[in-house]
Protein backbone atom coordinates (compact mmCIF):
# COMPACT_ATOMS: atom_id res chain seq x y z
CA UNK A 1 0.00 0.00 0.00
CA UNK A 2 1.51 3.51 -1.50
CA UNK A 3 0.09 6.13 1.55
CA UNK A 4 0.32 10.38 1.67
CA UNK A 5 0.18 12.06 4.67
CA UNK A 6 -0.78 15.54 5.17
CA UNK A 7 0.28 17.48 8.38
CA UNK A 8 2.76 14.62 9.88
CA UNK A 9 4.40 17.19 11.97
CA UNK A 10 1.23 17.89 13.99
CA UNK A 11 0.22 15.20 16.71
CA UNK A 12 -1.63 13.31 14.93
CA UNK A 13 0.21 13.11 11.76
CA UNK A 14 2.87 12.04 13.96
CA UNK A 15 1.46 9.46 15.10
CA UNK A 16 -0.59 7.99 11.45
CA UNK A 17 3.48 8.32 9.97
CA UNK A 18 4.73 5.91 12.22
CA UNK A 19 2.22 3.91 12.50
CA UNK A 20 2.40 3.65 8.52
CA UNK A 21 6.32 3.33 8.60
CA UNK A 22 6.09 0.50 10.63
CA UNK A 23 3.25 -1.50 8.95
CA UNK A 24 4.59 -4.43 7.29
CA UNK A 25 1.87 -3.67 4.51
CA UNK A 26 2.76 -0.16 3.22
CA UNK A 27 5.56 0.12 0.76
CA UNK A 28 6.08 4.06 0.25
CA UNK A 29 4.81 6.92 2.30
CA UNK A 30 5.23 10.00 1.11
CA UNK A 31 4.87 13.24 3.25
CA UNK A 32 3.92 16.57 2.40
CA UNK A 33 4.77 19.40 4.32
CA UNK A 34 6.33 22.89 4.39
CA UNK A 35 8.98 21.90 6.54
CA UNK A 36 11.14 18.47 6.95
CA UNK A 37 9.74 15.96 9.21
CA UNK A 38 13.17 15.47 9.89
CA UNK A 39 13.21 11.08 9.81
CA UNK A 40 14.73 9.15 7.69
CA UNK A 41 13.24 5.60 5.89
CA UNK A 42 13.96 3.21 3.27
CA UNK A 43 9.69 3.92 2.99
CA UNK A 44 9.86 8.01 3.41
CA UNK A 45 9.34 10.39 0.96
CA UNK A 46 9.30 14.22 1.27
CA UNK A 47 7.68 16.59 -0.86
CA UNK A 48 8.38 20.25 0.89
CA UNK A 49 6.31 22.80 -0.78
CA UNK A 50 6.00 26.26 1.01
CA UNK A 51 2.86 26.74 -0.46
CA UNK A 52 0.33 24.05 -0.52
CA UNK A 53 -1.48 25.86 -3.61
CA UNK A 54 1.18 25.19 -5.66
CA UNK A 55 0.41 21.31 -5.05
CA UNK A 56 -1.22 21.01 -8.75
CA UNK A 57 2.60 21.66 -9.90
CA UNK A 58 3.30 18.38 -8.95
CA UNK A 59 1.11 16.38 -10.19
CA UNK A 60 3.29 13.34 -11.67
CA UNK A 61 4.57 12.66 -7.78
CA UNK A 62 1.26 12.60 -6.47
CA UNK A 63 -0.16 10.15 -9.09
CA UNK A 64 -1.23 6.53 -8.19
CA UNK A 65 -1.38 6.34 -4.13
CA UNK A 66 -3.77 3.61 -2.29
CA UNK A 67 -4.87 6.45 0.67
CA UNK A 68 -4.45 9.40 1.83
CA UNK A 69 -4.45 10.66 5.47
CA UNK A 70 -5.20 14.46 5.80
CA UNK A 71 -3.93 15.42 9.14
CA UNK A 72 -3.19 19.44 8.59
CA UNK A 73 -5.65 21.69 10.44
CA UNK A 74 -5.10 24.44 13.62
CA UNK A 75 -7.25 26.15 16.25
CA UNK A 76 -10.26 28.61 15.13
CA UNK A 77 -9.08 30.77 18.07
CA UNK A 78 -8.44 34.10 17.13
CA UNK A 79 -9.48 33.98 13.79
CA UNK A 80 -12.65 35.21 11.85
CA UNK A 81 -14.92 32.65 9.99
CA UNK A 82 -13.53 33.72 6.67
CA UNK A 83 -10.15 33.40 7.45
CA UNK A 84 -10.79 29.63 9.39
CA UNK A 85 -12.92 28.85 6.44
CA UNK A 86 -10.07 29.46 4.29
CA UNK A 87 -7.45 27.50 6.42
CA UNK A 88 -9.94 24.30 7.03
CA UNK A 89 -12.27 24.39 4.28
CA UNK A 90 -11.00 26.04 1.07
CA UNK A 91 -6.82 24.10 1.76
CA UNK A 92 -8.58 20.69 2.63
CA UNK A 93 -11.12 20.73 -0.87
CA UNK A 94 -8.43 22.44 -2.67
CA UNK A 95 -5.96 19.25 -2.13
CA UNK A 96 -8.41 16.90 -1.85
CA UNK A 97 -10.52 17.92 -5.50
CA UNK A 98 -6.65 17.37 -7.13
CA UNK A 99 -6.22 14.17 -5.39
CA UNK A 100 -9.68 12.68 -6.48
CA UNK A 101 -9.18 13.49 -10.40
CA UNK A 102 -5.89 12.20 -10.49
CA UNK A 103 -6.60 8.86 -8.27
CA UNK A 104 -10.33 8.00 -7.96
CA UNK A 105 -9.86 4.82 -6.31
CA UNK A 106 -7.75 6.29 -3.24
CA UNK A 107 -9.40 6.36 0.27
CA UNK A 108 -9.08 9.47 1.92
CA UNK A 109 -9.08 9.60 5.75
CA UNK A 110 -10.18 12.99 7.01
CA UNK A 111 -8.98 14.34 10.83
CA UNK A 112 -11.71 16.42 11.58
CA UNK A 113 -12.68 16.96 15.33
CA UNK A 114 -15.40 15.80 18.09
CA UNK A 115 -18.65 18.21 17.65
CA UNK A 116 -17.96 18.92 14.29
CA UNK A 117 -21.32 20.33 12.73
CA UNK A 118 -23.01 18.39 9.90
CA UNK A 119 -25.92 20.32 9.27
CA UNK A 120 -23.48 23.28 9.20
CA UNK A 121 -26.13 25.54 10.53
CA UNK A 122 -25.30 25.10 14.28
CA UNK A 123 -24.02 28.64 16.52
CA UNK A 124 -20.42 27.56 16.71
CA UNK A 125 -18.29 28.58 14.11
CA UNK A 126 -15.30 26.43 13.87
CA UNK A 127 -17.66 23.35 14.25
CA UNK A 128 -19.81 24.44 10.88
CA UNK A 129 -16.40 24.87 8.69
CA UNK A 130 -15.59 21.57 9.67
CA UNK A 131 -19.10 20.25 8.75
CA UNK A 132 -18.93 21.74 5.91
CA UNK A 133 -15.72 20.46 5.07
CA UNK A 134 -16.96 17.17 5.87
CA UNK A 135 -20.02 17.22 3.51
CA UNK A 136 -17.90 18.54 0.78
CA UNK A 137 -15.44 15.96 0.67
CA UNK A 138 -18.18 13.16 1.02
CA UNK A 139 -19.21 14.55 -2.51
CA UNK A 140 -15.85 13.98 -4.21
CA UNK A 141 -15.44 11.02 -6.16
CA UNK A 142 -13.01 9.19 -4.31
CA UNK A 143 -13.39 5.28 -3.71
CA UNK A 144 -14.42 5.68 -0.30
CA UNK A 145 -13.66 8.99 2.44
CA UNK A 146 -14.20 9.04 6.16
CA UNK A 147 -14.14 11.63 8.48
CA UNK A 148 -12.74 10.94 11.90
CA UNK A 149 -14.05 13.19 15.28
CA UNK A 150 -10.98 12.15 18.11
CA UNK A 151 -11.69 14.31 20.97
CA UNK A 152 -9.25 13.28 23.79
CA UNK A 153 -5.46 12.35 21.92
CA UNK A 154 -2.63 11.09 24.15
CA UNK A 155 0.72 11.55 22.77
CA UNK A 156 2.95 8.37 22.77
CA UNK A 157 6.16 7.17 21.82
CA UNK A 158 7.93 11.21 22.11
CA UNK A 159 5.37 12.51 20.09
CA UNK A 160 4.58 16.12 21.09
CA UNK A 161 2.30 18.75 19.76
CA UNK A 162 3.61 21.80 17.72
CA UNK A 163 1.64 24.44 19.48
CA UNK A 164 3.01 25.45 22.84
CA UNK A 165 -0.32 26.02 24.67
CA UNK A 166 -0.96 22.45 23.13
CA UNK A 167 2.13 21.28 24.99
CA UNK A 168 1.46 22.47 28.11
CA UNK A 169 -2.20 22.00 28.39
CA UNK A 170 -1.00 18.16 27.88
CA UNK A 171 1.71 18.41 30.46
CA UNK A 172 -1.09 19.53 33.01
CA UNK A 173 -3.18 16.59 32.20
CA UNK A 174 -0.85 13.61 31.58
CA UNK A 175 -0.89 12.66 35.53
CA UNK A 176 -4.58 12.68 34.74
CA UNK A 177 -4.72 10.33 31.30
CA UNK A 178 -5.10 7.33 33.24
CA UNK A 179 -8.20 8.35 35.65
CA UNK A 180 -10.03 9.40 32.14
CA UNK A 181 -9.06 6.40 30.33
CA UNK A 182 -10.89 4.67 33.70
CA UNK A 183 -13.81 6.72 33.76
CA UNK A 184 -14.40 6.73 29.79
CA UNK A 185 -11.78 4.04 28.04
CA UNK A 186 -13.04 4.38 24.36
CA UNK A 187 -13.22 8.21 24.62
CA UNK A 188 -9.41 8.79 25.35
CA UNK A 189 -7.40 7.59 22.05
CA UNK A 190 -3.64 7.86 21.86
CA UNK A 191 -1.84 8.91 18.52
CA UNK A 192 -0.35 5.03 18.20
CA UNK A 193 -4.15 4.14 18.52
CA UNK A 194 -5.49 7.00 15.76
CA UNK A 195 -2.51 5.90 13.25
CA UNK A 196 -3.90 1.74 13.54
CA UNK A 197 -7.29 3.26 12.94
CA UNK A 198 -6.41 5.37 9.90
CA UNK A 199 -4.51 2.16 8.43
CA UNK A 200 -7.39 -0.26 9.01
CA UNK A 201 -10.07 2.51 6.97
CA UNK A 202 -7.57 2.25 4.01
CA UNK A 203 -7.51 -1.74 4.08
CA UNK A 204 -10.73 -2.39 4.74
CA UNK A 205 -12.81 0.23 5.05
CA UNK A 206 -15.69 0.72 7.70
CA UNK A 207 -19.30 0.36 7.74
CA UNK A 208 -20.07 4.21 8.63
CA UNK A 209 -17.90 7.49 6.76
CA UNK A 210 -18.29 9.59 10.19
CA UNK A 211 -16.45 7.60 12.90
CA UNK A 212 -16.44 9.69 16.31
CA UNK A 213 -14.14 8.50 19.12
CA UNK A 214 -15.82 5.37 20.50
CA UNK A 215 -15.57 4.24 16.73
CA UNK A 216 -11.58 5.44 16.24
CA UNK A 217 -11.36 3.31 19.35
CA UNK A 218 -12.91 0.30 17.77
CA UNK A 219 -11.23 0.69 14.28
CA UNK A 220 -7.99 0.79 16.13
CA UNK A 221 -8.35 -2.67 18.28
CA UNK A 222 -9.57 -4.48 15.03
CA UNK A 223 -6.24 -3.81 13.56
CA UNK A 224 -5.17 -7.10 12.21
Amino acid sequence: MRVLVFGATGMVGQGVLRECLAAPDVSQVMVVERTSVEQVHPKLQELLLADLMTLHQHEKELQGFDACFFCLGGSSSGMSEEAYRRLTYDLTLDVASLLARLTPSMTFVYVSGAGADSSERGPSMWARVRGQTENALFRLPFAQVYSIRPAIIQPLHGIRSKTLSYRMLYQVLSPLFPLVRWLAPRMVLSTELMGQAMLELARKGADIHVLEARDIHRMGKRQG
